[in-house]
């Protein structure tokens, strides 16, 4: 069964809305170089991380070039993982994972996503997005999921999918790619025009895209 994981959490009713549809993960942006509705103080992050029920995995998702940076704000926060943007190094990652007691994931760009295989013997999970030009992800946008399955069957790490996921659509990429697990933020927040929810979550939309990321089923391999 395909993982969901909620990302861009930014209060208590979000947190409540991602665990009440079963969501196996949160993610909790925190230090982002980028302008985002969903990034929250560290402070912030380390309440929802420690409210969060038991069996929900805590995600610190952030972007430094410093692995040192990145080990202060988990201990800060207090998470079960790291999800890392950016260009660290392998060696970098390789020191990031020695330094934090959490999982670190690594994001890479689904438009180079042979990337991975660099980082796939030290990262404990590789996390495909579409990415802007700062590295970030979070666009909305959705890539070429058949490119995608064919580099992460060959990937020991197991492969996290985003971009542009929606409840509509993240059967059909489940069944494309066969992920470990899938990831969402933009894909299942409200609609306002006037901009005044800042990235809050849809109780409906997140409940769907659970429900359908659990069901789907991944197509045979030949």
């Amino acid at each position: 069964m395909t993982r969901a994981k909620i990302c861009g959490i930014t209060g208590r009713e979000d947190l409540r809305t991602a665990v009440e549809a079963g969501a196996d993960a949160i993610g909790l942006l925190v230090d982002v170089p980028v302008d985002s509705p969903r990034e929250i103080a560290p402070r912030v992050a380390a309440d929802l991380a420690a409210a969060a029920p038991p069996f929900v995995t805590t995600v610190l998702v952030t972007m430094s070039d410093s692995p040192g940076s990145v080990a202060e704000l988990a201990r800060t926060v207090g998470v079960d993982a790291v999800q890392v943007h950016g260009d660290l190094e392998v060696g970098d990652l390789a020191y990031l994972t020695s330094s934090v007691d959490a999982k670190v994931l690594k994001t890479v760009d689904a438009a180079d996503p042979e990337r991975a295989r660099r980082y796939d013997e030290v990262a404990d999970a590789l996390l495909v997005d579409s990415v802007d030009a700062d590295g970030a992800g979070g666009t909305g946008r959705t890539h070429d999921w058949d490119r995608t399955a064919d580099v992460a069957a060959d990937l020991d790490s197991p492969v996290v999918l985003a971009g542009g996921l929606t409840p509509e659509n993240v059967g059909a990429a489940v069944r494309a790619v066969d992920p470990f697990a899938v990831d969402v933020a933009s894909g299942v927040e409200r609609e306002d025009p006037d901009e005044t929810a800042g990235g809050r979550k849809d109780p409906e939309a997140v409940a769907s895209f659970v429900t359908n990321a659990e069901r789907a089923e991944p197509a045979p391999k030949p």
